[in-house]
């Protein structure tokens, strides 16, 4: 550990981060020979999350075929486990683990507490599922999870006939006090903050005794796509969802069928190995890469271009290569700020300057993603500006040092990337990459090293 060398940054969005033994950091590897690797990655955290739920919520069983095992959908198999659900892992074709047969219950059942980590998805996801089980059902997670909003699901869900406890703190921990039922019918919600406000009800709606019609009433949306990705899970099992307006869904109450699902490689996990090749030179190719999907994470294949990319595809195999120069960006990514990590980080190795915006909702993702961003570069050398609505990064060369992650996921690989073309960067608790993708420093190796899993 290289505690010696650690100096607390004047911003800490997470809290205390000081060293110890459970936080050890991590000499991310940086190269100067060109990439030549060919990667598959496990599963996407968000289908396989939904499809999850929408199987304990289904009228028959579900397989999932090559689901992503995480922290992230570990804890939403644990908490639906609690609620009822019986799912069962089953060999399965997958190298990064087994099947899933999910038999969803009779009745939800309640008098639980459920461990939401720092997914989202659970603690989003699953009041409503609580609000349709019998008994209480109590809601927290880690420290940080505390400090993510709730607000908008908690009302909405009072709304629709829901019984919450929160104390008047529209955040976790709260108590929902099932009833078996939920009433269902019309509510508004302001999801400026988090689509998966949306995707939550979206996906408990047909199970509302007179089904859901919700309306979004902010100025902004974020993350369409995910929403997008909430209603295709829902279409394929049979649930009727109309979308008459943009920011404006009905569904009508009805049975979810039981269905067998291959889960799509993730990515945008993808994102920090396929960036990887404008970093170091060379080429990366992802296989098992959708012909046509809902991830946020394809718009890497129209993005990585403007920061000088070569990007072409054959059959299932998407390959990036480097050019020249990392150029920088004029970029609204307000569709996919799970991959603004990413990008800011290759952007803060651009020789020309980057303005990032669209991207102020992930201020209340794991952490405060554009204070921690901003503060990791410029504390290795970097000069970049927070804006109201994302960020501005000006060329500047940067050093070694310790990045810290905030125990974010998105924060350790964004360091990793940096790592790579900047020698001397040690990454706090890379670790903390298995809420979404376990096998992270493994295949990070094995992409520099040339063996590829």
């Amino acid at each position: 550990m290289l505690i010696s060398r650690y100096s607390k940054p004047e911003f800490d969005p997470y809290g205390d981060n000081s060293p110890n033994e459970e936080n050890a950091w991590w000499p991310a590897p940086s190269t100067d020979v060109p990439l030549q690797a060919v990667l598959a990655l496990p599963g996407s955290k968000s289908l396989t999350n939904r499809e999850l739920v929408a199987s304990a919520l289904a009228s028959e069983p579900s397989l999932l075929r090559s689901p992503l095992h995480s922290r992230d959908s570990d804890l939403m198999v644990d908490a639906l486990r609690q609620l009822g659900a019986t799912i069962e892992a089953v060999a399965g074709a997958s190298a990064f683990g087994s099947d899933l047969l999910v038999t969803p219950p009779e009745e939800l059942l309640g008098s639980t507490t459920i461990d939401c980590g720092l997914a989202g998805t659970v603690m989003r996801f699953l009041p409503p599922l609580a609000a349709l089980a019998l008994g209480p059902t109590t809601f927290d997670g880690d420290i940080g999870a505390r400090r993510r909003p709730m607000g908008p699901i908690i009302g909405a869900l009072r709304d629709l006939g829901g019984d919450i406890n929160d104390d008047g703190k529209r955040a976790l921990p709260f108590t929902v006090h099932g009833r078996g039922a939920v009433t269902g019918g019309a509510t508004t919600i302001d999801a400026g903050t988090s689509s998966q406000f949306v995707s939550g009800l979206l996906l408990a709606g047909a199970r509302f005794e007179h089904g859901l019609h919700l309306t979004h009433s902010g100025e902004r949306l974020p993350s369409l796509p995910h929403i997008e990705m909430t209603i295709e899970v829902l279409r394929a099992r049979g649930v009727i969802v109309a979308t008459p307006n943009v920011g404006e869904w009905i569904i009508e109450p009805g049975l979810l069928a039981g269905r067998t699902v291959d889960i799509e490689p993730d990515l945008s996990n993808a994102a920090p190995f396929l960036c990887a090749a404008l970093v170091a030179g060379g080429s990366v190719s992802i296989t098992g890469w959708p012909q046509a999907t809902t991830q946020v994470g394809a718009d890497l294949e129209q993005l990585l271009p403007l920061f000088g990319a070569t990007v072409t595809r054959v059959g299932d195999r998407l390959t990036v290569t480097g050019g020249e120069r990392i150029l920088g960006v004029d970029l609204d990514l307000s569709s996919g700020g799970e991959l603004a990590c990413t990008l800011v980080a290759l952007a803060a190795l651009a020789e020309t300057p980057s303005t990032i915006t669209g991207i102020g909702h992930i201020r209340n993702h794991e952490t405060d993603r554009l204070a921690a961003l901003a503060t990791e570069i410029n504390r290795l050398g970097g000069k970049v500006t927070e804006l109201p609505d994302g960020l501005q990064i000006e060329p500047a060369p940067l050093h070694g040092g310790q990045w810290l992650s905030y125990d974010d996921h998105r924060m350790a690989t964004a360091g990793a990337l940096i790592g790579l073309a900047v020698p001397g960067v040690d990454v706090e608790n890379i670790g903390t990459t298995a809420k979404t993708l376990p096998q992270f420093p493994q295949l990070w190796h094995a992409m520099i090293t040339e063996a590829a899993l």
